[in-house]
């Protein structure tokens, strides 16, 4: 399940590779596991709104995970 992540207001702020979502600088930011979102220590922090196609959307709750740009 590759891809990118793009938030609430359609900017790309993440990468999916696999079972990894990794920051813009490529750094692992949190696991996937299906659609939900992990913190590394394996706390569950949100879900994608669509885990199946290429772009993987965040909806406004789960922006703040990432930082914008």
């Amino acid at each position: 399940m590759n891809g990118y992540i793009i938030n609430s207001k359609g900017v790309h702020v993440g990468v999916v590779l696999d079972d990894a979502v990794f920051g813009l600088k490529g750094q692992k930011l949190y696991d996937l596991k299906g659609s939900s979102i992990y913190k590394l220590n394996g706390d569950l922090v949100g879900h994608l709104l669509d885990a199946s196609g290429e772009k993987k959307r965040l909806d406004k709750a789960t922006d703040k995970l990432f930082p914008e740009g």
